[in-house]
């Protein structure tokens, strides 16, 4: 049972402006649906942070990013930020708070962006729009006061998805280095017939059939479970030797919270360090509730350290607090 109140008021709010039946609407409704929720929960940008819009080449065409980085701050380390929404909702506004406090409190240049969504762009378009983006950043992020290194890479949900993606194809490629992940209640391709899939199958916020729907919509409807790439269900790599140390956030009230705790699993087998930080009394979509609920403002307050360890010295925080 969900205990927060402030999040309980978040689904509330959160139903009103985009209903638990909205699949029955087209996509184009449920993107304008997405849209109004996102807009709704927004906050200000922080004080003291210049942003800037580019578009970029992708192997499909320009691909449209956005760089946030502290006013008159020296060259940079780097995140490349990767929203969620299923691979089918969002775009450069809809996380655009959450990016600007990720620079202003971990000093960082964070770069979001708006990748091809689904299922006008099934996979590997997305992948590979945000791999043009993680090249850019090591190959020309400097004219915009990015350094090349250190790099990490970051995202929520689909968009975590994507950050696991490029790690493992960085790592595969022998470049650019990758010095840390951070994965936000990610779905990086879990069995969905045994553990939180069943147990919170029904989740407020993201139940499993939503979880298929996304997969479908991204994958074409031929590989939502087995087969198919690494690079679109990251647990299906089998060596995880040699890539970044992870940082992942779990919710409990969400089908997906097994897919980190399997995933780091594998890293630390591997050699790899991985930590996750598990939350008892959060849900999927969290990182829009800062605002209303403390457990989700102190979830993001790790996630803001992580990435400031990261970034500084490829090392993940200390604080062991909530953490397995």
């Amino acid at each position: 049972m969900l205990q927060d109140q402030g999040i309980r008021r978040y689904l509330e709010e959160s139903e009103a402006i985009y209903p638990p039946d909205a699949a029955r609407l087209s996509i184009d409704e449920q993107r304008a649906l997405y849209e109004a929720l996102c807009r709704h929960f927004r906050r200000p940008r922080p004080a003291g942070i210049a942003v800037r819009d580019l578009s970029i080449e992708g192997p499909g065409g320009p691909v449209p990013i956005r760089i946030y980085r502290p006013r008159g701050a020296a060259p940079l380390p780097s995140l490349l930020y990767l929203h969620g929404g299923g691979w089918v909702f969002g775009d450069l506004d809809s996380h655009d708070d959450i990016c600007a406090e990720l620079a202003a409190g971990a000093g960082v240049a964070v770069i979001a962006v708006h990748y091809g969504l689904a299922p006008e762009h099934r996979f590997p378009a997305a992948f590979e729009d945000c791999r043009a983006a993680r090249d850019w950043i090591a190959e020309l992020g400097h004219a915009h006061g990015i350094r090349s290194e250190p790099m990490v890479v970051a995202g929520d949900s689909a968009g975590g998805n994507l950050a696991a993606a490029l790690a493992l194809d960085a790592r595969d490629r022998g470049s650019p280095r990758i010095s840390g992940q951070v994965l936000i209640y990610p779905a990086l391709g879990g069995d969905m017939s045994k553990g939180s899939y069943l147990a919170h199958a029904q989740a407020p916020g993201l139940t499993t059939e939503d979880v298929r729907f996304y997969f479908s919509a991204y994958l074409g409807g031929s590989s939502v479970e087995g087969g198919g790439s690494k690079f679109a269900h990251p647990l299906m790599e089998r060596d995880y030797r040699a890539l970044p140390p992870a940082f992942l956030v779990a919710a409990e009230w969400d089908p997906l919270r097994d897919d980190c705790f399997d995933y780091a699993q594998r890293l630390r087998v591997h050699g790899v360090p991985a930590v996750v930080r598990h939350e008892p009394m959060l849900v999927h979509g969290f990182l829009h509730a800062t605002q209303m609920s403390q457990p989700a403002q102190r979830a993001f307050e790790a996630i803001i350290e992580a990435v400031r360890c990261l970034s500084l010295n490829g090392d993940l925080p200390s604080d062991p607090v909530r953490t397995e």
